[in-house]
């Protein structure tokens, strides 16, 4: 399989604020995000399929949320209690509201960390490969989120869409809001699983991209999954077909395939949205849980 053939290859996308494509070169930071946009229906001969997007270790080659937390926080107990959470054993929204009270940086100095992450290559071309045929490309974060609007836009995709965290600094004090959270359900901060439920209401089968543990709860439900790193043993766990990858190159060359079977026979090209059994949330766990159920004892974070 290769990449579309306007991408020429071992072309490497830079992060500098000329590169064109969706959004607007150079646009200014994004606003903190608020709340996720309405998922609009299945317009008639568009391709039946949206792509949700991790971005820490997904987009971003690092998790810029662990490495803002390792290069500004001292605190003695911070690997261990975010090693429970990356074991599955805690819910990631108490974890950053306790998290975000051990940072003591400013905005500027927490986006000047964030902004020599390194981002893989072939995410550009993919996401304007989606977006070129009409196909929704959205990055759904279950990290902190401040630092995704600034990157996208030097990528030059600002109007991708975010699912993130609201995250705000007055001086060295951070907040952190949770506006696309479930209503009725703690655990996590961004609930990933509504998004993709959004998605195949509107008729879309939906592909998840991610590597770790905050993926559990959309991989589950997601149609097609492309997994690496510790969400792998997830959906081997799980039982759940995944497709392993490396390189956003090799997801690029998936859709073009696909974008050709479906100009072929729309019929088959992409799997159609699937209903799956609860596995997370209020269904099954109740309202105000703030922890998976089965995890340790909860860690003290006063």
């Amino acid at each position: 399989m290769t990449p579309d053939a306007t991408t020429a290859p071992g072309v490497v996308i830079s992060d500098s604020s000329d590169s064109a494509g969706p959004g607007t070169a150079g646009q200014a930071p994004q606003s903190a995000p608020g709340r996720a946009p309405r998922v609009e229906p299945l317009p008639p001969g568009t391709p039946p399929v949206a792509f949700l997007v991790d971005y820490d270790g997904t987009i971003a080659v690092t998790d810029v949320s662990d490495t803002v937390m390792a290069e500004h926080v001292s605190h003695a107990d911070w690997e261990r209690i975010a090693a429970i959470y990356d074991a599955g054993l805690m819910g990631s929204r108490r974890l950053m509201e306790w998290e975000i009270k051990l940072i003591r940086a400013n905005e500027a100095e927490l986006l000047a960390t964030a902004a020599v992450q390194p981002h893989d290559p072939g995410f550009v071309p993919f996401a304007r490969r989606a977006t070129a045929a009409g196909i929704p490309v959205e990055v759904v974060s279950d990290g902190f989120g401040f630092f995704i609007g600034p990157a996208l836009a030097r990528l030059g995709l600002a109007d991708l869409p975010i699912v993130t965290a609201r995250t705000t600094f007055g001086g060295q004090v951070g907040k952190i809001s949770w506006p696309n959270a479930h209503p009725d359900c703690r655990v996590c901060g961004t609930c990933k699983r509504q998004r993709v439920l959004d998605h195949q209401a509107a008729g879309r089968a939906v592909v998840f991209i991610g590597d770790g543990e905050s993926d559990r709860y959309a991989a589950g439900y997601a149609d097609v999954i492309f997994a690496k790193r510790a969400l792998v043993p997830i959906c081997l766990a799980n039982g759940w077909p995944y497709e392993r990858w490396t390189e956003f190159a090799e997801i690029h060359a998936w859709l073009n395939e696909r974008l050709d079977a479906w100009r072929r026979d729309p019929a088959g090209a992409f799997p159609a949205p699937a209903e799956h059994p609860f596995f997370c949330g209020p269904e099954v766990w109740g309202a105000g849980v703030e922890d998976p159920p089965g995890a340790i004892e909860p860690p003290d974070l006063a």
